[in-house]
């Protein structure tokens, strides 16, 4: 009878990161392109560009919403909230590269070949700041921002970065998911207005907005009522 040896540490986590591409990563993928590619057929018209900036919009908003319930789902639950959790963090990842993918593709949406005019107008001479504040700018400057902090926060969704930086400073650092959530849905909100969006897209935002915001309140006080106890 063979006796079963303890995995070295190298060992532990390759079978860790094995673990994670085979329960999350891959289910995660497949799932995240089937919804892009459902979104992307049931939306009008033959733009390619238009429609994947579309559809990787609100497949990242959906991801963000995954991501940011996890939290507030274990607080409800009464689960044990760790440091870092893989399935909070590879969710987080995926909703690092569809958001970023939609940043890439839709500042080629509307001013083909001419992105600088999502945020500064185009004759600044006649404007006494030149930096867009009209609805389309603060709708571009918002994910601007918004896409800026996700690149943070995928850039240090790992190990290396939890032990540089050490647990408060991580955790301080992905506080700014909360500021990034709200910077996504004001952006989402504008362009719902700029570019009067469709009715089934404008309440799939709104329920996948909302949905996230009321597990996050549902999370916050059932933290308050623990604390009380």
């Amino acid at each position: 009878m063979s006796i079963s040896t303890p995995l070295t540490k190298r060992d532990a986590k390759k079978e860790r990161l094995r673990l994670r591409l085979l329960r999350h990563h891959l289910p995660i993928a497949i799932v995240s392109l089937l919804a892009g590619a459902g979104l992307y057929g049931s939306l009008p018209g033959h733009d390619w560009i238009s429609k994947v900036s579309m559809s990787s919009a609100y497949v990242s908003l959906a991801l963000i919403g995954l991501t940011l319930a996890v939290g507030p789902w274990r607080t409800i639950m009464k689960q044990k909230m760790p440091v870092s959790q893989d399935l909070r963090r590879d969710l987080g990842i995926w909703a690092g590269i569809t958001g970023l993918l939609h940043t890439v593709v839709g500042i080629n949406v509307h001013l083909r070949g001419r992105p600088w005019l999502y945020f500064i107008y185009e004759h600044p001479e006649r404007h006494a700041f030149p930096l867009r504040h009209d609805q389309f700018g603060f709708a571009n400057e918002s994910g601007l921002i918004a896409s800026l902090l996700l690149a943070m926060l995928l850039a240090t969704s790992n190990d290396w970065s939890l032990r540089r930086l050490g647990t408060p400073g991580w955790k301080k650092l992905q506080r700014w998911s909360y500021g990034m959530f709200a910077l996504v849905v004001l952006h989402g909100i504008l362009f719902q207005l700029v570019e009067k969006q469709r009715l089934p897209l404008v309440l799939t935002f709104a329920i996948l907005a909302g949905c996230t915001l009321v597990l996050q309140g549902a999370g916050y006080l059932r933290r308050r009522r623990s604390f009380r106890g």
